[in-house]
């Protein structure tokens, strides 16, 4: 055999040998056989995988060896706190009127909360939020309908707003501070969707329905207002003085209000209540050891402290009306405007008129200047005519009415009113051409059928003129007649109801409504009904209006 065949031979056995040795090895040795084959082709067991893991910035002495941690944990067991502890800043410390720690740190606050029945979202800021929906077990996100619906997600609240809400429930119903709405939840009130609705508008919103806020729309209010405040506060803005301002008519509602704001102070929110129930040293003293967030207060009280420099009140952002009528009766009428010029700066307000008096709507019109939106529990006349003045004029001939049309024309110019639209509401049986006649005289655009665009309103000499429209009663479905705040009716209308149809529907969103309505001495039968109409909106009832259904009657 030549020497080349017997080496060849030799290496063929030895590779038999090891085959048939392998086979008869133990288990540990034929183990670490197969771990060294394993490494040699580079695949390895995750246990092995610690011998090529390197540190990393988050594992800086390779404890981990390269292992993701594993995510799903055990609830921690919430740590018992003693009542002074009770006000828990969201990074750890505590202490009281610490301000700038809300924003930053809500979402570790609210990540704590984890168990059954929380659902975690995210917010339209990205916030990580838990909302505890003990005992309702739902889903927040489907709780109005709001994908069914297709609301917007401007239009919505916020997941912060119905953790805020759940919280106060929870307290009010545990403290038994709760029981008008026993079975009925705060989400589900359909006020304050309505609420959170119209103040993703940015608008000033008024309540009309003729009463002092109730517990849950006092919830809403606050939940709203906190969520801004933790908006702000995470978009590095700070606040030197409370972020909003409560004003309540009597000491018993400002503890109402108080009790509704004490669950958010789990969250850094603190609320401090000031009123003549106290001593004045008392509540200076509170206010020097705690800067609060949210401000509770009679007027007058606030007033006082005011004057003493004890509080400073210049940069409040949102300002809150509660039982304004009841203000008003009690005479603070100059203490409320006294208030709101030592506020400066963008106010954001909201209005509750616990009245349909008329003569609380000066007051109205100071407050609310600008655009605003109206809110309701109830569609009765008196509350969709809040603070719409109605003018009923009786004209001895179409000459005076002619005249005292245009009157209104002339004092609507002289009002100065800003974003304001006039419509003159006409009959084609009546003989509108002299009154047309006289508006263009005036130098106002015409126009039939829709309102006038800005562009017709400009003359040459460059001087706003008037925004006047002018349309038939027959036209009124096809126009919004939402948009004006003062309307025309020289010659009146067919109906009580178009009448009631004009003064429900107008003035959506301005305090500053006007009805004008002219009637002859002949519209004896439509009289009475007006004047019932009036009084039960609270308005006053011109005489020559009363003498002619007083003449009606004696006819009859």
């Amino acid at each position: 055999m030549a020497k080349g065949d017997d080496v060849a031979r030799r290496k063929k056995n030895k590779k038999l040998r090891k085959k048939s040795d392998s086979n008869s090895l133990s288990s540990k040795a034929a183990a670490a056989v197969a771990a060294k084959k394993r490494r040699k082709a580079g695949k390895r067991r995750l246990c092995q995988g610690m011998c090529y893991s390197l540190p990393t910035p988050e594992d800086p002495f390779n404890d981990k060896h390269g292992k993701e941690e594993n995510k799903t944990r055990v609830p921690k067991k919430k740590p018992t706190r003693s009542p002074k502890d009770d006000t828990i800043l969201l990074n750890g410390e505590s202490g009281p009127g610490r301000k700038g720690a809300v924003g930053r740190d809500i979402s570790q606050k609210l990540n704590q909360q984890t168990g059954t029945g929380s659902v975690a979202a995210n917010n339209s800021l990205g916030r990580e939020c838990i909302i505890n929906s003990e005992k309702k077990n739902i889903e927040v996100a489907d709780l109005c309908g709001a994908r069914q619906l297709g609301c917007e997600i401007s239009e919505f609240p916020s997941k912060f707003v119905f953790w805020c809400l759940s919280a106060i429930e929870n307290a009010l119903r545990h403290g038994d501070a709760y029981t008008d709405g026993e079975g009925n939840s705060f989400f589900l009130n359909s006020w304050g969707l309505e609420f959170s609705k119209c103040y993703s508008t940015g608008k000033d919103l008024m309540d009309t329905s003729g009463t002092s806020a109730t517990t849950e729309q006092i919830a809403w209010v606050v939940s709203a207002a906190a969520d801004t405040f933790v908006r702000k506060e995470k978009q590095g803005l700070s606040f030197a003085c409370p972020f909003l301002l409560f004003l309540v008519p009597s000491h018993e509602k400002a503890v109402q209000v108080r009790t509704v704001c004490k669950p958010l102070k789990s969250v850094g929110i603190h609320t401090v209540s000031i009123h003549p129930g106290a001593s004045l040293d008392h509540q200076i003293q509170g206010l020097r050891s705690c800067e609060p967030e949210f401000l509770v207060s009679t007027p007058e009280r606030l007033l006082e402290l005011i004057s003493i420099k004890a509080i400073d009140i210049s940069g409040i952002s949102m300002l809150v009306i509660d039982g304004l009528n009841t203000i008003y009766s009690a005479g603070h009428t100059d203490t409320l405007k006294s208030i709101k010029k030592f506020i400066s700066g963008n106010l954001r307000m909201v209005v509750f008129n616990d009245s349909f008096n008329h003569m609380s709507i000066p007051m109205v019109r100071y407050l609310l200047t600008g655009s605003i939106c109206r809110l309701s529990v109830n569609n009765s006349i008196t509350s969709l005519s809040s603070c719409i003045i109605q003018s009923v004029k009786v004209c001895t001939s179409e000459e005076d009415k002619l005249v005292q049309s245009v009157e209104v024309l002339d004092q609507f110019s002289s009002s100065g009113t800003q974003n304001s639209n006039l419509l003159y509401i006409l009959r084609k049986d009546a003989n509108c051409h002299k009154l047309v006649k006289a508006l263009k005289s005036k130098g106002c655009s015409i126009s039939h059928s829709v309102m006038a665009s800005s562009n017709d309103s400009v003359d040459l000499s460059n001087r706003l003129r008037p925004a006047v429209s002018v349309i038939d009663v027959e036209h009124i479905s096809n126009v919004d007649i939402g948009t004006y705040d003062v309307i025309v009716l020289p010659y009146f209308v067919p109906s009580l109801d178009t009448y009631v149809h004009i003064l429900t529907k107008m003035a959506r969103q301005s305090a500053n409504g006007a009805l004008h309505g002219f009637l002859k001495e002949g519209d004896v039968e439509v009289a009475g009904p007006l004047i019932a109409i009036l009084e039960q909106c609270g308005q006053e009832v011109p005489q020559d209006l009363q003498h002619l259904h007083n003449v009606s009657n004696m006819v009859s």
